[in-house]
């Protein structure tokens, strides 16, 4: 079901106050205290270090997550999920049949640098 768009807002106190970050999947693991199926990734963004999110990435199997780049937003709150302080929003998009909030990542096309700005 399709809804509609959102009125325009300024890029500067939008988009522009976002750090959205590249970063490299280099562990996945089964996060049990969430209150639904997700997993707890542990994200490479280089030179902003590691960053822990727990996300609902389920439908994937964790080798097919483990080493994938993707998108993330580093100056988010943490929040908490489950017993885990969530330190950044993995991107992603909601996948078709599957329960409310079941997501698959955003990545780029061809690798990139760690911790490249998106844009």
């Amino acid at each position: 079901m399709a809804t509609e768009l959102k009125g325009t807002v300024p890029y500067e106190e939008t988009l522009a106050r976002l750090d959205i970050r590249l970063g490299r999947v280099v562990e996945v693991v089964p996060e049990p205290s969430a209150p639904r199926p997700a997993y707890r990734l542990t994200v490479d963004f280089g030179r902003y270090g590691r960053r822990v999110s727990v996300g609902r990435f389920t439908q994937h199997p964790p080798e097919e997550l483990l080493g994938r780049q993707v998108v993330g937003v580093l100056n988010f709150e943490p929040r908490r999920v489950g017993d885990v302080l969530s330190e950044v929003l993995i991107l992603g998009v909601q996948l078709p049949g599957a329960a409310s909030g079941e997501a698959t990542f955003l990545t780029p096309a061809r690798e990139a640098k760690l911790g490249s700005k998106v844009f």
